[in-house]
This record gives C-alpha cells, sequence and structure tokens, in this order.
C-alpha cells in the first residue's frame, strides 16, 4: 500500500499524521528491508533527534490496528523480534535463510493457486494470508556443506577399549 493510500487512511480515521508517524511511515514503506522496532527508532532519531521509543511503539501498533502495517516474525531467525512492512496490494511470501537471516519475497501465480485451494477445499473465506518459508540460500548451502566435509575429515578419536561398569545401589 503506497504511503499516499496509508496517509488518506489516517485521515479518514480521524488520526494525525504528525512528523514522527510520517518519518515512521517512510522508512517502513521505502527501506526496502523488514525493520524491527528498534532499527526503526534507530533510523528514525537519525531523521528526528527528538523522537522517542514509546512514540515508535505507539506508532507501530496504532497502524497495525489500523490494518496498515503488516507484523511479521519472519520464522522467528531475529528471536523473538517483530518486523513491519506495509500492507501491499499484491501478496506474497517470505523466503527467509535460516542460517544468514536473508529475506527475499516471492510473488506469483503459484500463492494465487493455493489461496484458492484452500478456500474451495475449506469453504473458507480467506481475509489475510502470510507465507512464511525457512531454509538455507545459495551461498549458505554452499557453507554448510563444505562444513560438512570438514567435520567428515576430522580423525575420530581412537576407542580405549575399556568400558566403565556403573555401580548399581
Amino acid at each position: 500500500m503506497p504511503v499516499e493510500t496509508i496517509k488518506g487512511s489516517l485521515r479518514e480515521k480521524g488520526v494525525r499524521l504528525t512528523r514522527q508517524r510520517q518519518i515512521l511511515l517512510e522508512l517502513i514503506d521505502k527501506s526496502g528491508q523488514h525493520l524491527d522496532a528498534e532499527r526503526l527508532f534507530q533510523l528514525a532519531k537519525e531523521q528526528d533527534p527528538k523522537l522517542n521509543r514509546v512514540t515508535v511503539y505507539r506508532t507501530l501498533k496504532l497502524l497495525k490496528a489500523g490494518g496498515l502495517v503488516d507484523e511479521l516474525d519472519l520464522m522467528h531467525y531475529g528471536g523473538d523480534q517483530h518486523y513491519y512492512e506495509t500492507r501491499m496490494k499484491q501478496e506474497h511470501a517470505h523466503v527467509i535463510c535460516l542460517r544468514c537471516g536473508k529475506v527475499e519475497e516471492f510473488f506469483g501465480e503459484p500463492l494465487h493457486r493455493l489461496r484458492r485451494q484452500i478456500e474451495t477445499h475449506f469453504g473458507f473465506q480467506i481475509v489475510l494470508a502470510r507465507t512464511e518459508v525457512g531454509g538455507y540460500c545459495s551461498h549458505c548451502q554452499a557453507l554448510r556443506a563444505r562444513e560438512m566435509e570438514q567435520a567428515a575429515a576430522l580423525p575420530v578419536p581412537a576407542a580405549t577399549g575399556r568400558v566403565r561398569a556403573k555401580r548399581v545401589v
């Protein structure tokens, strides 16, 4: 959803678009990244040193409640952190590397087909769909393969041949 549409939606709901809210909206929309609240706070503070954490969290809560921003956990790669993106018109899947945390967005007909199948099969009306796929990017697959080869090449410690019996009391 473009920032202009979000601004209009806020006005319709009687929510004032303060400079600080505008900064956060633009950071979420234009960064091209999935930012967590702390990173949003740091970036916004560079633009407005008077901004505080409470304002960031309140604004995120307001935008989320208004259906203007999506809160994502991205396979909990960063622990319990949540990431934010503006609600987009086109559904997409998030593809997350479980090793390096790289996030890609996947758009396409397979997602639309899956949605239609779910709706038909269950007689379900989907209002919101979020899809996350976890795995390893090509770079991390190569690193993992190298690590497995190195681990396999390590000498196995020789057994001493002695077995210690446990004493039963």
